[in-house]
């Protein structure tokens, strides 16, 4: 159903009521929303998280199991040899770049930090190849401590839905921060990401199969039919795998299904 255009400007309190809804929509859409990076420890949802620049995070899946058993610990990757760090994470492209990326932050985590992964965003950005970004998904998703991940999707999704028009992910997350209690942080980033990874397309959005249309300021700008918006919806909303190899229970229970590994066949939607 096309949502009614209001009459005047939307205020701020306004738009932030309708953000607030928006969350809250998502979460019953989504009540099984996480991190789609596999990890067992905070080490491995590092790594994974630079390699997933550029990349989706199934190809990211599919290439850190031979990574981490390779170079378990930061010891053991702070000593690897380029070339060969280099041929594995082939895969998730600009691996040359990675490469020095996580030798450097390896390193790093073994002579200042004990071989620990620091719980500080001010120990997290000080790793070469971390920033904001990848310090947050750490800290959301390991030690629990809110973060806002401002990746392409969260950046696409809050501007179409007019919570701001800032560019830069540092200026959205601040923006985002405040409409937000900090309690929400976290969460709403993995909802916000899996309706972008799900309906919301950057190219071609499913608008006439979204949930939140009514509350869509951008309605229309995909496709409204629903039968035609039902067949461009991905992943388990298509009937199609994850991008996880090892996906929560929760996932499972919607209907999911993991995704498969390197060269098992072709990849889901």
């Amino acid at each position: 159903m096309k949502p009614v255009k209001p009459a005047k400007p939307e205020s701020h309190l306004a738009m932030v009521r309708r953000a607030r809804r928006i969350n809250r929509e998502l979460a019953e859409v989504y009540p099984y929303a996480h991190p789609e990076l596999d990890f067992e420890n905070p080490f491995q949802l590092l790594i994974a998280t630079v390699l997933s620049a550029q990349t989706t995070d199934l190809r990211v899946n599919q290439t850190t199991p031979a990574l981490f058993e390779r170079y378990p610990t930061p010891e053991d990757m702070a000593a690897a040899v380029p070339e060969e760090l280099e041929q594995i994470i082939r895969p998730t492209g600009f691996f040359r770049a990675k490469a020095r990326s996580l030798l450097g932050l390896s390193a790093a985590l073994r002579d200042n930090f004990g071989g620990e992964v620091p719980g500080r965003i001010e120990d997290l950005v000080t790793l070469p190849g971390v920033g904001r970004k990848t310090a947050n998904v750490v800290l959301g998703n390991y030690f629990g401590v809110p973060g806002i991940t401002v990746d392409t999707h969260f950046g696409r999704l809050v501007r179409r839905w007019k919570w701001t028009d800032e560019e830069d992910p540092v200026k959205v997350e601040a923006v985002v921060a405040e409409i937000f209690p900090k309690s929400e942080w976290t969460m709403l980033s993995h909802r916000v990401v899996f309706h972008g990874r799900r309906i919301c397309h950057s190219r071609k959005p499913a608008c006439g199969a979204c949930p939140i249309a009514t509350l869509c300021p951008s309605y229309g700008e995909g496709e409204t039919d629903p039968e035609k918006a039902e067949k461009l919806l991905k992943y388990e909303k298509g009937g199609y795998p994850g991008q996880r190899l090892k996906p929560p229970q929760s996932f499972l229970d919607a209907g999911g299904k993991p995704a498969q590994p390197m060269g098992a066949g072709p990849a889901g939607k």
